[in-house]
């Protein structure tokens, strides 16, 4: 909500009769209308609306919608909130392995957050479908997933191109600085990837070990 003020005197103008408002009673009216606004302030009249992909439900769990770019200059922040390592798995409202598998994800979430994991699940649903979306919102509350859900905000198929995947779900384990250290995809059909394989592989990391190859 914004409230506009006049750039120049209030004027009353026709052929016969031209007045200027007194200077006394404009700064009356300016009294006025800064009283208004202040009391409008006080009761939050002026706060501004969150968007809808970033509103939370009540246990906490919200979609937020970034960019890729957005996305990659988050991950290179993580060290500085405290993480160790990032966990990203990447999945579609479409995808029946993906949502099979996302309580793997909440549990590793439950267990190791507090020991340097940040866990995110990064959807890759079309963001025009807002079907699609609003799917997505719902899977998330329903599963109680509590921590950073982010929606890709991109065309559908940059995902796939810029994560370097043919197929979901995907999941990378990222450094501190943003940086890939471990990728486990279903690309190859000879060498398919379990959640319990990346749920070793991670407990390793943190405890300052190498993950398997």
């Amino acid at each position: 909500m914004a409230v506009s003020f006049p750039a120049e005197p209030i004027h009353h103008e026709n052929e016969r009769d031209r007045t200027v408002t007194h200077p006394t009673a404009r700064r009356a009216l300016t009294t006025a209308l800064a009283t208004s606004i202040a009391l409008s302030l006080a009761l939050g009249l002026f706060a501004t609306a969150p968007r809808a992909d970033d509103s939370a439900s009540s246990d906490g769990v919200k979609l937020v919608s970034l960019t890729f770019d957005a996305f990659k200059a988050r991950l290179a922040r993580a060290g500085s909130q405290n993480y160790k390592y990032t966990l990203v798995d990447a999945w579609a409202t479409t995808c029946a392995p993906c949502k099979e598998n996302f309580p793997h994800l909440v549990e590793m979430h439950k267990k190791y957050a507090g020991k340097g994991l940040q866990v995110v699940s990064l959807s890759l649903d079309d963001t025009s479908e807002k079907k699609a979306i609003e799917s997505a919102r719902e899977f998330l509350r329903e599963k109680k997933a509590a921590f950073l859900n982010v929606l890709l905000d991109e065309e559908p198929g940059v995902g796939f191109e810029k994560l370097d995947i043919n197929a979901i779900p995907a999941v990378f384990v990222y450094g501190p600085d943003g940086r890939l250290v471990k990728k486990y995809t279903m690309d190859d059909p000879n060498k398919q990837f379990t959640y319990e394989q990346v749920e070793k592989d991670v407990a390793a990391l943190l405890d300052g070990k190498a993950a398997s190859r």
